[in-house]
């Protein structure tokens, strides 16, 4: 059942390459300026309790995720769990900076740490203590495993990542290990939020920046792990790289001798002579077919990376 139908790696093998290209940027940069580093990760942490938590219902805004975060402000009209479960997955994140180090391994017991922290004065019953009865998931297209058979399953999932028998890359390794435990279902509540930070445990352990799926692509998130119940990871594979690369792209344009110039594509098509319309550089953007990420919902690029499309494409020919 571990056994992963790698079909899409055709469409994806040139952006993984890109990917990895700019993880080796980063480490030969590296060590970068530690006030640097602490205010990007101030901010991507902010970024990720706030996108994780609202794709599962939580209403607070980035804005007030933020007073919430860093000025203790109790925000009017929104509820208290809303505000635990902003404070408990600051202290989530905080314990997975702590995992991150050389040799590493995954392990169930930090998992059900981090599920524990993230439900800590919400579900105290149920914090960091696997499922005990069948669950139904609204919206899914799948029946999450007998009770019974989660924790065996669980323990084979982490023995899945840590022995990696298909040979996967991490980025590859990541996205499966999200999809199976979303399917394992493991937890009566908090699965999402607890697959987001186990997920990028994997990613940043291998030296790559969090991969932050956000709010606006909540809908193609759920259609992206519902296709994967059914064996095609082609969706899923090309929003863990989005997500990815946004925030690698956003490592490197902190870098001090970083030249690289991202755009809105509506501003890029008016500034510069291109041979394409902006709907189909959009359409390059969403398909992964050109360095690009996304912020809000608006998609940047740089004419270099037109550029680098053209060329390949006339090579391929």
């Amino acid at each position: 059942m571990w056994d992963v139908d790698v079909r899409y790696r055709e469409e994806m093998q040139s952006t993984f390459e890109r990917l990895f290209e700019k993880k080796a940027m980063l480490e030969k940069a590296r060590p970068l300026p530690n006030i640097a580093l602490k205010k990007m990760k101030e901010v991507l942490s902010i970024e990720w309790t706030y996108n994780s938590n609202s794709i599962e219902g939580n209403t607070l805004t980035l804005r007030e995720t933020q007073m919430v975060l860093q000025e203790g402000i109790t925000v009017k009209g929104k509820s208290l769990r809303e505000h635990f479960e902003a404070k408990n997955h600051e202290t989530a994140l905080d314990y997975l900076y702590t995992l991150v180090k050389t040799g590493y391994q995954l392990n169930g017991k930090d998992i059900l740490k981090l599920h524990e922290l993230g439900l800590r004065s919400i579900e105290d019953d149920f914090a960091g203590r696997l499922r005990n009865s069948g669950v139904r998931i609204a919206g899914a297209n799948f029946v999450p495993p007998n009770a019974q058979k989660v924790s065996g399953l669980f323990d084979d999932l982490v023995n899945f990542v840590n022995e990696n028998k298909q040979q996967l890359n991490v980025i590859e390794l990541a996205m499966v290990f999200h999809h199976k435990f979303v399917w394992i279902h493991p937890f009566f509540d908090g699965n999402g939020r607890t697959v987001r930070l186990a997920m990028n445990l994997i990613l940043m352990n291998a030296g790559f920046p969090p991969a932050i799926i956000l709010r606006n692509d909540r809908k193609k998130y759920y259609a992206a792990l519902n296709a994967a119940n059914k064996g095609d990871y082609n969706k899923l594979a090309l929003l863990m790289c989005q997500a990815l690369e946004r925030t690698l792209n956003i490592y490197i344009q902190a870098l001090p001798d970083n030249d690289a110039n991202y755009t809105e594509i509506s501003n890029l098509v008016e500034e510069e002579q291109l041979p394409y319309g902006q709907e189909y550089i959009s359409l390059l953007a969403r398909q992964g077919k050109i360095d690009a990420y996304k912020e809000g919902r608006n998609w940047l690029t740089t004419k270099e990376a037109i550029q680098d499309y053209i060329k390949n494409r006339k090579r391929k020919r």
